[in-house]
């Protein structure tokens, strides 16, 4: 069962205990949410996540038997198309297992970068891989558009009708991407259950049947599961997600309205899920609890009264590995709150799954905001379909330079709320030079995370800026984040600075028949969107367009950034 060390007992776990909360969640007693009209509508129809443990909706010999047939069937690879809470889990679980061990390699292509998709075409064969497109809706624009062109390039070495034969759906019953891979006749359709929103699908078809897939073994990961579940619905205040909702809720009261997930490399995945299922739960209405994913305990090692930590230990085989980490989180200030956890399988992730979901559930009902909707993913969304079909609006202006280096054509966008600004140093020191303690950044970056030095680039600007300022820093993936952190960004606290980063493609590839011309026009109108939704909402915000995504580019861009940090600190501290 769920290994964990709290430090003390917080006083809302008594009220959660009072209010018989754990056992109603279970029960699917919507009223748990009755402040608003709109909360309890949403919670009728949003809980069916609460049992799927001990009332799975798919059976799990037909998954079983679905994966085994894959097998037999000579497949090798599995490449997943999908987005945000129709994916993160089995990403979660895959790239856990991968560690160990996996009889079908697996892939996430969640991404609208044309690096990322050659990348993926590059190491498999057509002809030995499953296309598994994961989408509850069916109707998400960023898998629509990305299983177009992992189609034509398959399509180069299958026939269109043995094409068919490699696609796997999983989806809601109704969706139009059930509707089109029946008609086409794809390989299987695997039906979702409606009740249970994407975010908190991690039980489901929607991660049983990856997990299947590379050799998990889901009756035991459920067994699991349902020892959990057991243990989360019960109004016991050793209920562990009644003392994870407590930790989160009274520290947020306290104004430690982040905290900090401090893990092993391996770990890092589940928090990228956990980032998922608290913020765009939790961030609305003018509230939120921020989750970062911390690699640096160095900053840390003071205690900024914003934040709290959450640890994980992990299964490691290098002791050198453990001992690093276990080394690392001495530096962390004493004085923050923190709560301990160990994964010893990747089985065990379900117990976490299912601890942290009612707990969110619960710091729901306690901070009086629906756990189940998403209403500003979806205004951002309704941004981008606007942008692809009339256009986007024109740059504030453009600049070649990028401190010292002629780079080309950047365009730059400055935020309502920071206008003014006519160069890049300018709008960065503005930026910049509004975080105030108690604020966070987030660096959303529509850009490939693979090839040398981008991801480093990047880096240096998140960790820059939160050594700087002492502030929480957040380096968010595009478009992954829009489905995450992105609701809190726009719909949280207006306590957040963003620097939003797309670039021009020097390879792009082009889309046919799309709402969108190519995969980096589409990328560029998502960075634009998201901007232009969070100009309006009021937040500090610029955007940067640069003439390309290339690891020269990006870190003469950090090296500006650090140059800006630099400077605003001297003038501070003068």
């Amino acid at each position: 069962m769920i290994s964990v060390e709290m430090e003390k007992l917080y006083p809302s776990g008594k009220t959660l205990v009072k209010e018989h909360i754990a056992s109603r969640i279970h029960a699917k007693d919507a009223s748990v949410y009755d402040f608003s009209d709109e909360a309890l509508e949403c919670a009728r129809n949003y809980m069916g996540w609460t049992d799927l443990a001990s009332n799975p909706p798919c059976p799990f010999a037909d998954i079983r038997a679905f994966a085994r047939e894959a097998v037999e069937a000579g497949m090798t690879d599995v490449v997943l198309i999908g987005q945000g809470g129709s994916t993160q889990a089995s990403m979660t679980i895959t790239k856990y297992n991968k560690v160990d061990s996996s009889d079908i390699r697996f892939r996430t292509l969640d991404s609208d970068s044309p690096v990322r998709l050659r990348e993926v075409l590059a190491i498999v064969d057509p002809k030995t891989t499953m296309v598994v497109i994961s989408s509850k809706s069916g109707g998400t624009v960023e898998p629509r558009l990305m299983l177009a062109a992992v189609r034509e390039a398959f399509c180069k070495t299958l026939t269109e009708e043995e094409m068919r034969r490699h696609l796997v759906a999983i989806t809601d019953p109704g969706s139009e991407l059930e509707r089109q891979a029946r008609e086409e006749g794809w390989r299987a359709v695997f039906s979702g259950e409606p009740t249970v929103g994407g975010r908190y699908s991690a039980l489901s078809v929607f991660g049983l049947l990856p997990a299947a897939l590379v050799g998990i073994d889901i009756e035991h990961m459920m067994a699991c599961a349902l020892e959990a579940e057991r243990a989360c619905s019960e109004d016991s205040i050793d209920n562990p997600a009644i003392g994870l909702a407590s930790f989160l809720y009274d520290n947020y009261l306290k104004g430690r309205n982040k905290f900090s997930v401090l893990t092993q490399k391996r770990g890092r995945v589940l928090g990228l899920w956990i980032e998922q299922l608290v913020a765009e739960s939790l961030g609305k209405e003018g509230q939120g609890i921020l989750p970062n994913i911390e690699v640096d305990s160095l900053l840390l090692s003071s205690d900024p009264g914003d934040r709290s930590v959450v640890m994980y230990q992990t299964k490691n085989d290098s002791w050198d590995e453990m001992r690093n980490f276990e080394m690392s989180l001495s530096y962390v200030d004493p004085t923050i709150p923190r709560m301990n956890y160990r994964i010893e399988s990747v089985e065990e992730l379900a117990e976490h799954f299912v601890v942290w979901e009612y707990a969110i559930a619960m710091c729901g009902y306690l901070m009086k905001v629906c756990p189940f909707d998403q209403p500003d993913v979806a205004s951002a969304k309704s941004e981008v379909l606007n942008i692809l079909e009339n256009g986007e609006p024109a740059p504030d202006f453009v600049e070649h330079f990028i401190g010292a280096w002629d780079m080309g054509e950047a365009e730059v966008r400055v935020g309502s709320r920071l206008a003014g600004p006519g160069t890049i140093r300018e709008s960065l020191r503005t930026l910049l030079g509004s975080i105030e303690p108690g604020d966070f950044f987030a660096l959303n970056a529509f850009l490939p995370f693979t090839g040398e030095g981008r991801r480093e680039a990047l880096e240096v600007v998140r960790h820059g800026v939160a050594e700087g300022f002492g502030v929480v820093s957040c380096l968010e993936v595009g478009p992954r984040y829009l489905h995450s952190t992105g609701q809190l960004q726009k719909g949280g606290r207006n306590d957040g600075v963003f620097l939003i980063l797309s670039a021009d493609e020097l390879k792009d590839i082009p889309l046919r028949d799309t709402v969108a011309p190519s995969l980096g026009a589409l990328a560029k109108a998502q960075a634009v969107g998201d901007f232009v939704t969070l100009s309006s909402r009021d937040r500090r915000v610029v955007h940067l367009h640069l003439p390309d995504n290339s690891g020269v580019t990006l870190r003469a861009l950090a090296a500006e950034v650090t140059s800006v940090v630099r400077e605003i600190r001297e003038l501070r501290e003068a």
